[in-house]
C-alpha cells in the first residue's frame, strides 16, 4: 500500500511560506527557492544579532568622544583616566549620561581632570 504525503508536504511547504510573506517574487512563491531564502534569513538574523552588538559599542564610544572633545579632552585620555581612577562605568553608561544627564558626565569629566 503506498503512503501519499500531500497533506504533510503541503504543511511543510505552508510553514516556509508563511515565513518568507512580504519577499519578492519567486522567494515566496516556489517552495525550493523560498526553502533557501529561509534558511539564508536564520543566516542573516545571526549575523545582525552579533553586529548590533558590534555597531552600538561603535555609536557608544562616538558619543563619549564627541562629548568629551568638546569639554577638552581625548576620548582615549579620558577613558585611560577613568581606569586610572577606579571608576567602573561601562560606555553604555557613559553613553546615556552624555545624551540624558550631560551635568553629570560634565561632572565626572572634571573629577577626572582635578584627580588626574
Amino acid at each position: 500500500m503506498r503512503v501519499k504525503r500531500g497533506v504533510t508536504s503541503h504543511a511543510k511547504h505552508k510553514k516556509i511560506f508563511q515565513a518568507n510573506k512580504g519577499y519578492r517574487m519567486t522567494k515566496r512563491r516556489n517552495i525550493r527557492v523560498a526553502k533557501q531564502a529561509y534558511l539564508h534569513t536564520g543566516e542573516y538574523a545571526y549575523a545582525g544579532r552579533k553586529n548590533r552588538k558590534r555597531d552600538f559599542r561603535q555609536l557608544w564610544i562616538t558619543r563619549i568622544s564627541e562629548a568629551t572633545k568638546q569639554r577638552g579632552m581625548a576620548y582615549n585620555v579620558f577613558i585611560n583616566k577613568l581606569k586610572a581612577a577606579n571608576v567602573e562605568l561601562d560606555r553604555k553608561t557613559l553613553a546615556y549620561l552624555v545624551t540624558e544627564e550631560p551635568d553629570v558626565f560634565e561632572h565626572i569629566v572634571d573629577s577626572i581632570k582635578v584627580t588626574n
